[in-house]
């Protein structure tokens, strides 16, 4: 077995891992990245794109964000649908903070070719990743790389492979809470203009609708669905009709365009506790998992992966045990934050089956304040630009 030896190993190459890897560079911090993956599935893979103010901040300080300020769109608020009614909420306005669209795999495809350009060890098609022993002084993971056996000695692991990888799986004893809703998201990508330049939230009685988009010209838009529903059950024209119906009422007409992509996301929100065994460190989607309702999944991976490597400058700098000390509490912190909006904005958006008229009522009222209370307003974008995080 071929044996390496690094100071950090980062185990999955999404952006929290190349961001981490990003920055331990910049510290002149030695590291690794193991990614399951081909490069290619991960530049193309479409995720989510709204990055809050405080994010698009941090990738700026870490010199990853030379393409989001020449190709993000800025936006200063957002448009709300409820009751056959539409109305602006004016976030920076009401913060002074706004939120940037720059879908997720362009900030992926920046990020490895930045690590790659400065020599970074990354490795994709990575088979059989095992945490084959996390202690106080040390770690070893076993792996194939080029279909050779590795195995990789190191004093910290940083766990950046979501859910289902090894990382969780490796912390004994964890408490795992977990929320299914019973509905989901059917998502396309299409090659047409957003309606409207402003994202557009719709509490239909039908269902939710989201318009989103990528660029001036590819749009991401949702309807809320079945759990069960596979991408292919609707035709195009039914797609395109129920998102008419949903988000325009009537009132205008989206502009179709080739349907480039259909994907259907799960509703569930997902928290681990700890995130943090002996000198192992779990990040992003792999500690804890939000409704994408509110677009808090990307901002928190990012969060975690500046401040783990903070941690690490100071331990390796310093010897200063500090930062690590702090990582799991702030981390738990934060993703609890988030998953309180996520789920308060899950249900103020969406219908729920057997939902009574009271609850229905008390639904819309809710809706009707953000767009008559200045404080209800206020509060709602304060958690939707993530200064409640901070």
């Amino acid at each position: 077995m071929h044996r390496v030896r690094t100071a950090v190993c980062i185990i999955g190459g999404g952006p929290s891992g190349l961001l981490l890897a990003h920055l331990l560079g910049r510290l002149g911090i030695d590291h690794l990245i193991l990614e399951r993956r081909r490069r290619a599935h991960l530049e193309a893979r479409v995720r989510a794109g709204l990055l809050e103010e405080g994010t698009v901040e941090l990738l700026q300080a870490a010199g990853v964000a030379e393409r989001l300020d020449r190709q993000g769109l800025r936006h200063e608020g957002l448009l709300i649908r409820a009751s056959h009614d539409t109305f602006r909420l004016p976030f920076t306005e009401l913060t002074g903070k706004a939120v940037w669209m720059y879908g997720q795999q362009e900030l992926v495809k920046d990020l490895i070719r930045l690590h790659l350009d400065h020599g970074g060890q990354l490795h994709f098609s990575v088979d059989d990743v095992d945490v084959a022993n996390v202690d106080s002084v040390g770690c070893r993971v076993t792996c194939r790389i080029d279909d050779r056996p590795v195995l990789i000695e190191s004093d910290f692991i940083a766990g950046c492979d979501g859910h289902h990888g090894p990382s969780r799986a490796a912390v004994p004893g964890a408490l795992v809470q977990e929320q299914v809703h019973p509905f989901a998201w059917l998502g396309i990508l299409v090659e047409a203009p957003p309606y409207a330049e402003e994202l557009i939230y719709s509490a239909h009685d039908r269902g939710f609708a989201l318009q989103s988009m990528r660029s001036s010209t590819v749009s991401r838009l949702y309807l809320q669905v079945p759990a069960d529903e596979r991408p292919d059950a609707r035709t195009d024209e039914a797609i395109w009709d129920e998102l008419n119906r949903r988000l325009l009422d009537g009132e205008g007409t989206l502009v179709r365009g080739p349907i480039l992509e259909r994907i259907v996301v799960r509703m569930r929100a997902f928290m681990v506790e700890p995130v943090v065994y002996r000198r192992l460190f779990l990040v992003g989607d792999a500690a804890h998992i939000v409704p994408p309702s509110a677009a808090k999944g990307l901002n928190l991976a990012i969060a975690d992966a500046v401040l783990l490597a903070d941690a690490m400058g100071a331990w390796y700098s310093r010897g200063s045990h500090t930062l690590l000390e702090r990582y799991e509490p702030t981390v738990l912190r934060r993703a609890w934050l988030a998953q309180e909006f996520s789920e308060s904005m899950t249900r103020l958006m969406h219908t729920f089956q057997g939902e009574s008229t009271l609850e229905a009522e008390i639904r819309r009222v809710r809706l009707a304040q953000l767009a008559t209370a200045t404080t209800a307003a206020r509060v709602f974008a304060e958690n939707y630009v993530g200064l409640t995080r901070y």
